[in-house]
Formats: structure tokens, C-alpha cells, sequence
């Protein structure tokens, strides 16, 4: 799949608030780094692993902001990974990194915000 239709399909999911859309992209063994974890347990992890902690966590991140919208800015393509620019919940800006295993999952993400 192209990237540019990855990151579209990806942000479109987000947006409708499809949680189950949005973990078919995952790979039942991801794992999850981002600064929002850390802010989420009080700074006691920054990682998760595992598409049920995941769920978790994002329902939590759904109910918390009904009206999270996310802006795409950019989408790059690497050696099986893609970088996602796209403007976040509170004005903040993002950038995901994601990582595809050979079922074209993503497996591994890095989040970084502004």
C-alpha cells in the first residue's frame, strides 16, 4: 500500500473515532512508545505492548477527547515504515513513526510531539 493512502486511511479512522478501525492497522504484539503514555500513568511508563493494553489505553484517549481531530501535514515512506506529520489533539503537532511486520501490520511506533 502507498504511504500517502496509508496515512489517509489512518487519519480517517482517528477522525471517525473508530477504535476497532483504528487497531485493525496494529499487529496483536504492538508496541507503543509516546510521551501521552507518560502523561497518561503519571510518568511511570512511556511505553505499551500488546493490541489489548493499546485498546486500553486509546479508549481511555477517545473518551477523554471527543472532539480529537487530527490534521495530516505530511506522510513520508522508509524501509518498511512510515513517518506520519499531522497536527494532534490540543494544538500540538505529531510525528509517528510505525513500523510494518511482514503481515503489512504496523508492529512497532514511536510518537513524538511538538
Amino acid at each position: 500500500m502507498d504511504h500517502q493512502e496509508f496515512a489517509h486511511m489512518w487519519v480517517q479512522a482517528w477522525n471517525a473515532h473508530d477504535l476497532e478501525e483504528i487497531l485493525s492497522h496494529y499487529s496483536d504484539d504492538i508496541e507503543i512508545t509516546t510521551p501521552m503514555i507518560t502523561l497518561a500513568t503519571g510518568g511511570k511508563e512511556s511505553s505499551l505492548q500488546g493490541k489489548e493494553a493499546v485498546r486500553e489505553y486509546w479508549r481511555k484517549a477517545l473518551d477523554k477527547f471527543p472532539d480529537l481531530h487530527f490534521d495530516l501535514i505530511h506522510s513520508t515512506a522508509g524501509v518498511d515504515s512510515v513517518a506520519l506529520f499531522y497536527k494532534s489533539i490540543i494544538d500540538k503537532h505529531a510525528v509517528e513513526v510505525m513500523f510494518f511486520n511482514e503481515d503489512g501490520k504496523i508492529s512497532k511506533m514511536y510518537a513524538h510531539y511538538d
